[in-house]
């Protein structure tokens, strides 16, 4: 049998050959398997593009079929003329077995080379897609079973492909059931198309994204059956779900499957962890994404320092940051912005606030203002007065802050000043408000009524003076407050006097004044005992149109009572204050029986010495 076959070849080869033509088309139409889809384009801009059709390759659905049909003898069907055939038949039986041993088995020879499983038949597609769309989703597994598929790898793709109605549930149930029974059907390429199409869909809810995890779950058993691009496509199915537990258990299981994470699968699960708030695991995802050195882009950077900044992880965003910048990752300014105001925000990360300004180089530092600003302002509430002083003369010197915009400062100065007048350091303070003074931004009443507060209180009463007659010289007018202050600055310094000059100055600018003027005078002259003035005060506080309450009355009784021994003026002031329905407090009162006793006492003992 052999030998006839051999003898028959030899014979082809004699003949001159024409050109071999393509063999006419497959006369049962084909669908092509499409290549694996690209993913996370729904939810990273810098996606790839998207999903090619499927039908819409335009090459040969048999690209090896010349090949398949080419000479298996290419040295004998090389023979130009038919003198070939004579040679070649007087080789004898022996040559023919000996060259047929080489050339192998005859089926073999025959054989072509197109794979059946590069296609899958449109019909049996249609077929199935038909079944699967008009089945209920309970049914999918027990109807296919009903039915004589043979689910290979490319069928499976295909149906994935064109199955358009089916919900999510079908297409895993599909997927399952195809899997199960064959498991070629169940190749990676076939897992990122249904990942694919489950992403893809506007029905999808947390029960398909559950199910799709629990198959990749299973298939992720053998190694090298999924893929990062895949596991990432998950956790963004579940962010888009808002199931960020589910999120990260996704992220954690890449060193399970022997998968590596890439920058999109680091700000994914950060993402899914934004979605809940869950700042301790999005920390401890960026403590990995740092160790491998593997980052996305400046902006999604910036989406997690903003982040991580406003659950107070000011630390972990710190490292971040440090880290990207070694990586020389363009980080925008605003990222930085809120970074040095977060770490301002905290006391223990005030120094790392002050050390990022020396971020801000070229262009950046011309609108650095704000955050110069806001660190001033933390180093003064930490009591870092002397550090602030120097920044805030730093940050005066910016382009930001230059001309007519030096105004936008003011607040900063205050700060400053409030700052160094509560630590008593008075010369610094008022240096700064001079400086204000000749060189902008123009003080404003709280600025000068801070610096004379603590003037006053320290008794240097030439000096806070003098700051309210600069005050009125700049336009500023000084309020009650500020007259209040002043006049109890003389009144514990024991000028009385002035105190009162000042009151009738205040009157002149403010017709009504507020009682604490009148009680500070009031207070000063009794310790001062000058109890008349006092009584007089009491009286043109009336006249005024204030009248007295219980704490003027209550310090004008005692006064009498335990100084000047005076208890009918006492007892005349407690009837005026239940005319106008006062109450005096029990121990005051008492005080003035107790006081009157005593002089009846006195008087009687006196009287029993004279007799």
């Amino acid at each position: 049998m052999w030998r006839s076959r051999a003898r028959a070849l030899l014979l082809c080869s004699s003949i001159p050959r024409t050109p071999t033509l393509q063999p006419p088309p497959h006369p049962t139409r084909t669908l092509s398997r499409a290549p694996p889809p690209r993913f996370l384009s729904r939810f990273l801009a810098s996606s790839p593009d998207p999903i090619p059709d499927a039908t819409s390759s335009s090459a040969d659905p048999f690209p090896d079929a010349a090949s398949s049909f080419a000479d298996p003898f290419p040295e004998a069907s090389s023979s130009p003329t038919a003198a070939a055939t004579d040679d070649a038949a007087e080789a004898g039986e022996d040559s023919l077995s000996s060259m047929w041993e080489e050339a192998g088995d005859a089926d073999d020879i025959f054989a072509t080379t197109g794979g059946a499983d590069a296609v899958a038949d449109e019909e049996e597609v249609a077929r199935v897609c038909a079944v699967v769309e008009a089945t209920p989703e309970d049914k999918i597994a027990s109807t296919l079973a009903d039915m004589v598929v043979d689910f290979n790898e490319p069928l499976l793709a295909a149906v994935l492909l064109a199955a358009e109605k089916c919900s999510c549930k079908k297409l895993i149930s599909l997927f399952n059931y195809a899997a199960k029974n064959n498991p070629a059907a169940k190749s990676l390429s076939n897992l990122e198309i249904l990942v694919g199409k489950v992403a893809d869909s506007d029905e999808i809810d947390k029960m398909d994204a559950y199910l799709l995890w629990d198959s990749i779950k299973e298939t992720g058993s053998v190694p090298g059956s999924v893929s990062t691009p895949l596991l990432n496509e998950m956790i963004a199915i579940f962010w888009k779900l808002e199931k960020s537990k589910a999120a990260l258990e996704v992220f954690a299981k890449f060193d399970e499957f022997g998968c590596t994470p890439d920058s999109n699968s680091y700000y994914l699960a950060i993402e899914a962890a934004r979605k809940k708030s869950m700042f301790r695991s999005a920390c401890e995802v960026c403590e990995k994404m740092i160790g491998s050195g593997c980052f996305p882009n400046g902006e999604k950077i910036s989406r997690i320092l903003t982040f991580l900044c406003e659950g107070k992880k000011v630390k972990a965003a710190h490292s971040l940051y440090l880290a990207a910048k070694e990586k020389k990752i363009q980080i925008p300014k605003s990222a930085l912005d809120f970074l040095v105001s977060a770490s301002a925000r905290n006391d223990e990360a005030v120094g790392t606030a002050l050390e990022l300004l020396e971020e801000y180089q070229g262009e950046s530092l011309k609108h650095a203002g704000k955050s110069f600003a806001t660190v001033v302002h933390a180093l003064c509430r930490t009591n870092k007065l002397e550090e602030a002083n120097n920044l805030l003369t730093r940050m005066v010197q910016l382009e930001e802050y230059q001309g007519d915009s030096l105004k936008n400062a003011g607040n900063t100065f205050a700060t400053v000043i409030h700052g160094l007048c509560r630590k008593k350091k008075l010369e610094d303070a008022k240096t700064l408000l001079l400086k204000m003074v000749d060189l902008g931004p123009a003080p404003g009443k709280a600025v000068f009524n801070s610096v004379i507060t603590a003037l006053s209180k320290q008794g240097e009463m030439e000096d806070a003076k003098g700051l309210l007659r600069l005050m009125e010289s700049e336009g500023v007018s000084p309020d009650i407050y500020t007259y209040s202050v002043l006049m109890s600055g003389y009144t514990k310094g024991g000028m009385i006097d002035e105190a009162h000059a000042l009151l009738r100055e205040a009157k002149k600018i403010h017709p009504k004044l507020n009682r604490i003027s009148y009680h500070i005078l009031i207070r000063g002259y009794c310790k001062m005992e000058e109890f008349e003035k006092a009584i007089e005060c009491l009286k043109e506080m009336r006249k005024d149109g204030l009248q007295p309450n219980l704490d003027e009355y209550d310090k004008l009784i005692q006064s009498l009572c335990l100084k000047a021994m005076d208890w009918r003026r006492a007892e005349k002031l407690l009837e005026e204050m239940e005319d106008n329905g006062l109450c005096l407090k029990g121990i005051s009162r008492s005080l003035i029986t107790a006081v009157k006793e005593l002089e009846e006492e006195e008087m009687q003992s006196k009287a029993s010495q004279q007799a």
